[in-house]
């Protein structure tokens, strides 16, 4: 079977710091420039899961997520890897430090549209070590939330104008499903 385009030269229509648009055939898609991807985390103890809450430009509002970072961002340096990128992210955004980790995979983020992908990485043993927030330029709201009580927030923070990050669903996964679960 041919699949339209895929050999068509690729062309870059505009490249910045951080993210490059591109075209192939008939396509038009994003990159993140260099090698960057993310790190995603799902940080979860005692039945509750840590989410952040940040003003997104994209969107023109804030944002719920789960907290994340750049690998390989000035930041990390070249020598970045997922786990690292993680704990230092945590801890900026959030406050919490995790005595485990585990890396559950790389996924991409919204394939029809960019090749960024994401490591998600599940940490626990967390404990408070600061006060989380970002960094300078980064208005970050941490929010601690019962799993148990995560599709009524998620509703809650909806109807109050808030934008949801898809991430979410993770965590939402049983709710969803129902019955067919």
């Amino acid at each position: 079977m041919t699949i339209p385009d895929m050999d068509a030269p690729e062309r870059i229509a505009w490249e910045g710091k951080w993210i490059t648009a591109k075209t192939r055939g008939r396509w038009e898609y994003v990159s993140r420039s260099g090698d960057i991807r993310a790190a995603v985390i799902l940080a979860m103890e005692d039945g509750e899961i840590v989410l952040v809450e940040q003003y997104r430009v994209a969107l023109g509002r804030r944002c719920l997520e789960l907290p994340a970072g750049l690998i390989g961002d000035d930041d990390g340096g070249s020598d970045d890897d997922p786990l690292r990128a993680a704990q230092r992210e945590l801890e900026e955004e959030t406050g919490y430090c995790a005595a485990h980790w585990a890396v559950i995979g790389e996924f991409y983020s919204s394939p029809g549209m960019t090749d960024e992908s994401f490591t998600l990485l599940r940490a626990s043993g967390l404990t408070k070590t600061g006060p989380g927030g970002g960094v300078e330029g980064e208005d970050i709201t941490v929010h601690r939330v019962k799993l148990a009580d995560l599709a009524q927030t998620v509703a809650d923070f909806r109807a109050g104008g808030l934008g949801i990050d898809t991430r979410i669903l993770l965590a939402l996964g049983s709710d969803l499903l129902g019955d067919l679960a």
